[in-house]
């Protein structure tokens, strides 16, 4: 399966470059290749041309498919590999595709970003070749969130303790998200009132513009940008990161994968707050609404280029612990040189302890004295 990165016309004719050669490259003692599915908008293409395809090489037209987003949530498991070519945005968008299992995700960097493509386009056909071949795919199991929403119930009556005073919950939408859940005040201009539990007891009051829980693979993102930490994709966590808090002691804060945590709208909150899960969907919680968010059974495999990749790849998009040169030694008095230029001098030896051979003499006889 291939996903292209949508809007960008030019990615259309690699998509038809790969699918052409993992139709037509024999593998697994077959005289042709395997069965691809691209994006179903591709087949009336014309940069595709999926008809010229197939009278180049007529077997194309069994093996050549064509998959939706029905076709993701309903048989997820028809697909053995999915190959993304774009950015981070293209594999935010196959971890939306597949809201239950995924399969494994290979992602070449053709986007702005690339913290989550950690392959080179140009070398598609030995990766490709090696990942289908005998040496096989290492694959990482990235954390996700399945969350949640629960809306106060119109009815009034008693529940189990999950809403504000007891009130009844009624279930709603479900997410599962890759980077982040954001909450916040929306469009409205008064601060954002939430209250924060964990594991059903209250955790604290915020008073910020909005809040952020955030996944490892979501700490290079807009956590980031508020003030998080960075934490390696491998280490179970939920990152917990205030936007713009009205206190100066809501630090940022990394808690247990086995914790649930439920962020509500108190019912004497002045406004509402707004949702956005991987930045999508943005959903509206009223007064006593809630969501609440919890380490999803459903992990995201990618397949990884290596150990480092991930340091890698921070090093490569952020620069990370990079700095300027260092300041330039100097040697010499006004027509001195630095040390880069290789200067030398009467002063070449200077010690900063001691001003000179005799000053120290000196020191050493008054002391005796």
């Amino acid at each position: 399966m291939i996903v292209t990165k949508a809007r960008d016309n030019g990615l259309v004719r690699l998509t038809r470059e790969v699918a052409e050669w993992l139709l037509t490259t024999p593998r697994y003692g077959s005289p042709h290749g395997v069965s691809v599915y691209v994006d179903a908008k591709l087949e009336r293409s014309r940069r595709f041309d999926a008809p010229g395809l197939i009278a180049s090489f007529p077997p194309a037209a069994q093996l050549l498919r064509y998959w939706t987003p029905e076709l993701c949530w309903a048989e997820p498991e028809r697909f053995d590999l999915v190959l993304t070519l774009g950015g981070d945005g293209t594999v935010l968008f196959t971890s939306w595709l597949f809201q239950r299992v995924v399969p494994p995700v290979l992602s070449f960097s053709l986007g702005s970003l690339g913290f989550l493509a950690g392959f080179e386009f140009d070398r598609y056909r030995d990766v490709l070749a090696r990942v289908m071949g005998e040496e096989g795919m290492r694959v990482s199991l990235r954390m996700r969130f399945t969350c949640t929403i629960y809306r106060q119930s119109a009815s009034g009556l008693p529940g189990n303790g999950g809403g504000e005073g007891g009130e009844a919950l009624v279930e709603g939408e479900q997410y599962e998200v890759l980077n982040e859940l954001v909450l916040d005040r929306g469009p409205s201009s008064y601060v954002s009132s939430l209250e924060l539990l964990c594991n059903g007891a209250l955790l604290t009051h915020i008073q910020a513009d909005g809040c952020i829980l955030s996944t490892p693979t979501g700490s290079t993102a807009y956590s980031l940008s508020a003030g998080g930490s960075l934490v390696h994709p491998a280490i179970p966590a939920i990152l917990l990161t205030p936007i713009c808090p009205h206190t100066l002691s809501f630090r940022p804060m990394i808690l247990s994968d086995s914790m649930e945590l439920r962020l509500r709208v108190p019912r004497g909150s002045r406004s509402t707050a707004w949702c956005a899960f991987d930045g999508k969907a943005r959903v509206e919680l009223r007064q006593g609404d809630c969501v609440v968010v919890e380490a999803s059974r459903y992990p995201f495999p990618t397949v990884g280029a290596g150990e480092m990749e991930w340091f890698e790849s921070i090093a490569r998009t952020l620069r990370w612990n990079v700095r300027g040169a260092q300041q330039k030694g100097w040697v010499g008095g006004e027509g001195g040189k630095s040390c880069a230029e290789g200067g030398e001098g009467e002063d070449a030896g200077f010690d900063i302890d001691f001003d000179s051979d005799e000053k120290d003499s000196g020191a050493e006889a008054e002391e005796i004295g």
